[in-house]
């Protein structure tokens, strides 16, 4: 294991180049993180890593600068000994569990690279495959991609091949070894070159991640910023024991109570995301869903609105519950407890980052105590109660019980809507004002 640093080093002591210094300064990026302090030199020195942070600490900057700089070297040596600047394609490839965190690294790459040019692009699903290919055919320098979607390009896109990579990152890593991208990953390994540099990072390490360790990586360096399954000092974390027949009331009662928060709620399942976000709206508060079941430029639409303030409740399934930063977020609540407890952690990482305070609140019913008992198990500690009193809560449960059953009645009344026209629009999104690029040109068409 990487021997812990002394301090919080500049990033020009870590022995970075001056254009990505001022690109950590253009970020705002005053001194490195613990895991940037401690990763950064091991990497630029060439060797494998295994990352272990709290969701929050800048993991990607850990990664992504040395890669950055490696590009710079690799351009700089082959010009001296050539004679000529040349062009490296495909370079690296960062592989990555969720569609919106592959996104939002191919916009880190590009902010800390923007002074020398390079050229990112992102494969994911829910995006069109020839839009996508037009971007391979642009000779980007970083692939940033989703294991499902890099595998579709590699078996049919002409003159597409990673054969050249130098460097391979899985990003939350536990998750790309999850069953859905076991297979997936496996025929990754075999198609690109066994000399590489490759990093494994994640907020929480699982026997699986070990496994891949011995299978991909060369002597890795093992840092870890943060102890197995942790979260962050600045975290105010707390539960609220209540009856399952009146869970929303309590949420309510939060949300109101915390009105000036930008909050996230996570569900179970992605129609609990949609009732919640009306049951919301009814009750005056501004909410917008977020779920798989969304089509991708819906699910960017309700984050840009989220992040740009426009609704201050972002309600969610764990499809949002990695990697994601949005510095404004104040508050996580966990309306349905996690069944995987390793989940909760990611879940509370989406507030308290980067330095900053941020308050967690579970909601947790007589059937939910075992899932409960069981993070309260992994963080090592007892959580303090949230105090709510019930008699204050149940005056709102009128009012709720009303806004549920106007929330009813608008799914199923837009659902019959649906059914008669035929179409792929969704009214229920297009109510919470999430629409389509290509729904809303048709609307305008009618």
């Amino acid at each position: 294991m990487a021997e812990e640093s002394e301090e919080v080093k500049s990033f020009k002591e870590l022995g970075l180049r001056d254009e990505l210094i001022e690109a950590c300064e253009n970020l705002g990026w005053k001194t490195p993180s613990k895991i940037q302090a401690e990763a950064i030199p091991h990497a630029i020195e060439g060797k494998d890593l295994i990352g272990l942070a709290q969701t929050g600490s800048g993991k990607t900057g850990a990664f992504a600068l040395p890669i950055l700089q490696a590009l710079i070297d690799y351009v700089a040596e082959r010009e001296s000994k050539q004679g000529h600047k040349p062009d490296p394609v495909f370079f690296a490839c960062v592989l990555s569990p969720t569609r919106e965190l592959a996104i939002q690294i191919a916009e880190q790459f590009q902010a800390l690279g923007s002074s020398i040019g390079v050229r990112c692009a992102v494969l994911v699903g829910g995006v069109d495959m020839m839009q996508q290919t037009l971007a391979i055919g642009k000779r980007p320098h970083i692939i940033v991609a989703t294991p499902g979607r890099l595998l579709d390009h590699l078996s049919s896109t002409k003159g597409f091949s990673l054969r050249m990579l130098k460097y391979l990152v899985l990003d939350e890593a536990d998750r790309l070894l999850n069953e859905e991208f076991e297979k997936s990953l496996d025929e990754i390994l075999k198609v690109i070159p066994r000399e590489r540099r490759t990093f494994l990072f994640s907020a929480t390490m699982t026997k699986k991640v070990r496994k891949l360790q011995r299978a991909c990586l060369r002597n890795p360096v093992k840092i870890e910023a943060a102890s197995k399954y942790s979260t962050v000092d600045t975290l105010k974390q707390q539960f609220c024991f209540l009856p399952a027949k009146h869970k929303d009331c309590y949420l309510v009662y939060i949300l109101t109570e915390m009105s000036s928060s930008t909050t996230m709620v996570f569900t179970r399942t992605c129609d609990a995301t949609r009732f919640l976000a009306l049951v919301f709206r009814n009750l005056g508060l501004r909410a917008i869903p977020i779920s798989g079941h969304m089509s991708q430029s819906k699910r960017l639409g309700a984050l840009n609105k989220f992040k740009a303030g426009e609704c201050n409740i972002l309600v969610c399934t764990d499809v949002a519950s990695r990697g994601l930063d949005i510095p404004s977020v104040d508050m996580v609540i966990n309306y349905d407890i996690p069944s995987n407890s390793k989940d909760y952690i990611h879940r509370v990482g989406r507030t308290a980052r980067a330095g900053r305070s941020g308050v967690a609140i579970s909601l947790v019913n007589q059937y939910e105590l075992e899932w409960y008992f069981q993070i309260e198990k992994l963080l090592g500690k007892k959580l303090p109660e949230y105090a709510a009193e019930e008699e204050e809560v149940l005056l709102l449960l009128e009012q709720v019980t009303e806004a549920k059953r106007l929330s009813q009645m608008k799914i199923k009344e837009m659902g019959h809507n649906k059914k008669r026209r035929g179409g792929d629009e969704d009214d229920v999104d297009t109510y919470l004002g999430i629409k389509d690029k290509k729904s809303s040109k048709k609307l305008k068409r009618k």
